[in-house]
């Protein structure tokens, strides 16, 4: 097992590289200026090129940013809030994107487990076809739509929710965008649920043990869930780097200050801040791989077979 964790750790930790070279090389030569050009002139423009060293080779200027990363920096902004640090205020806006995306995977998770178990226990009756209906309407609205719509009346009918996002009241101001970015996540891990657990339990191991007299939740404890929960667990992991990071439009929608609206702010301000968006690209990327990471852990414990073949390897 000890094997099989190095292994997907060196192969996350090079992709991490791969990722973060590209990622800077398709920003360096992306037509364009990264500074506010209107209110620049030509020579603070070329000036201020100098000193960030975009006039030297590519290569150089990519061993100069991995020697930045290397000392805990991100480097600072070229237009986003006057050029300040980038590292701290990233991460005030990943606090608030995780506190809340933490919240809606707990939720969605454990909302949707919840409603795909149901649907499967009672597969082809009434409760089966109404969670269907619910998982099939939590993919077709989108999650702004459904925000707007608790907006409205949670906030304007009913004042029982702020209007805005307070950090100063974050429990009550996270509470509608926890659930609207739930929504997907409720109607993904439902879906995946019950067809997962129907699957197993229309296997043989399964229909002998309920002929050996093993009913009811007593059955999908031992039996079904065990085994669908490979599956399940791989479909959760996107979803989760996805809340984690936050939703734009949502951010957007509620004025979250998170990297949803960072980001959006990095590509439409009044230049492009390429610093920005390089570092928020890497840090997406690095959670993305940590969870896919994670989840292959997750796979050796949870199927005796994956450790069986990294013994044998």
């Amino acid at each position: 097992m000890t094997k099989y964790v190095a292994k997907r750790i060196l192969m996350a930790a090079l992709t991490l590289f791969a990722i973060t070279f590209v990622l800077f090389v398709l920003i360096r030569i992306m037509p364009g200026n990264p500074f506010p050009v209107e209110r620049m002139s030509a020579e603070m423009i070329l000036q201020k090129r100098l000193e960030l060293g975009l006039d030297k080779p590519i290569l150089v200027q990519f061993a100069d940013y991995l020697k930045m990363l290397a000392s805990g920096s991100f480097g600072n902004g070229t237009s986003l809030y006057n050029g300040a640090p980038i590292k701290p205020i990233m991460l005030k806006c990943l606090e608030n994107s995780f506190k809340i995306g933490v919240i809606s995977i707990l939720f969605g998770t454990v909302v949707g487990l919840f409603i795909g178990i149901v649907a499967a226990m009672h597969r082809g009756k009434f409760l089966d076809g109404f969670c269907t209906v619910v998982s099939i309407l939590g993919v077709c609205i989108p999650s702004y739509v459904f925000m707007i719509f608790l907006q409205y009346f949670f906030s304007y009918k009913i004042p029982f929710f702020p209007y805005f996002f307070d950090a100063s009241n974050f429990l009550s101001s996270a509470v509608m965008p926890a659930l609207s970015l739930s929504l997907f996540a409720i109607s993904t891990v439902s879906r995946f649920t019950r067809n997962e657990m129907v699957e197993v339990m229309n296997s043989d191991y399964v229909k002998l043990a309920e002929a050996k007299g093993l009913y009811g939740w007593q059955l999908m404890r031992r039996h079904v869930l065990r085994n669908a929960l490979i599956p399940i667990v791989t479909v959760i992991a996107p979803l989760v780097v996805d809340l984690l990071t936050g939703a734009m439009v949502i951010e957007k929608i509620y004025g979250i200050n998170g990297v949803g609206k960072l980001m959006v702010d990095a590509i439409a301000g009044q230049g492009v801040d390429y610093n920005y968006v390089l570092a928020l690209g890497i840090v997406f990327s690095a959670l993305y791989i940590a969870i896919m990471l994670l989840l292959d852990i997750l796979y050796g414990i949870i199927d005796p077979r994956i450790r069986l073949a990294a013994k044998e390897g």
